[in-house]
């Protein structure tokens, strides 16, 4: 197609290219302004496509999900799919409940800061007790580092600094993994590794 033919512009094509790249947040303030301005037209879009568009404002995020084939209408199970559902290793997957679990805190105790920081010392003091590796440091910090560029490119963490090596902990991880699914989760890896919850021995829960 010419150049000259393409459609009119509209403007709410940008934000559906980011949301085709991945999460787009509040703090993307031009992206985010046309996602609620534009948001029924991109909606109708997605939808299209065999794609859920999942605006959460009060989390300040929107990002596109597969619909399932039983919420596909008649027709739309022909359309091929867009996204993949990741399978995640035995390290992801623990990495991942514990970012959760130091979110779900930091969002209980921490009503000051925006954005949720851990330090990869402070994950790694947890992430080896229940390590495969747990009794190799060596190789238990290597596979932290490796799990942590996994979750980096599904967009669950960033990087924010070098020294000391700082992750801020993204809320598209809430949405991939709620509470509900984060406590079975937690209760399989700590049995695995054969220890009890935090605060089992006196009769806390950790919530």
């Amino acid at each position: 197609m010419p150049a000259a033919d393409l459609p009119e512009f509209r403007e709410w094509g940008i934000t559906a290219v980011r949301l085709l790249q991945g999460v787009v947040y509040a703090d993307e303030s031009r992206p985010w302004e046309i996602l609620l301005s534009s948001q029924t037209h991109l909606a109708s879009y997605f939808a299209r496509l065999g794609l859920l568009l999942v605006v959460d404002e009060p989390e300040g995020l929107a990002y596109l999900r597969q619909l399932t084939d039983d919420e596909l209408p008649d027709g739309y199970d022909r359309l091929p799919k867009l996204f993949r559902r990741t399978r995640l290793g035995y390290d992801e997957t623990l990495l991942c409940v514990l970012l959760r679990e130091h979110l779900r805190r930091f969002e209980e105790e921490d009503l000051h800061n925006e954005r949720c920081v851990v330090e990869a010392a402070a994950l790694f003091d947890r992430w080896k007790t229940l390590s495969a590796a747990q009794h190799d440091e060596v190789r238990a910090r290597r596979e932290l580092s490796s799990a942590l560029g996994k979750l980096e490119e599904l967009g669950f963490v960033r990087r924010l600094s070098d020294e000391p090596e700082a992750w801020e902990i993204r809320r598209i991880l809430k949405a991939r993994l709620p509470v509900s699914e984060l406590e079975a989760l937690k209760a399989r890896m700590l049995g695995a590794a054969g220890l009890r919850p935090a605060g089992s021995e006196s009769g806390e829960s950790d919530g």
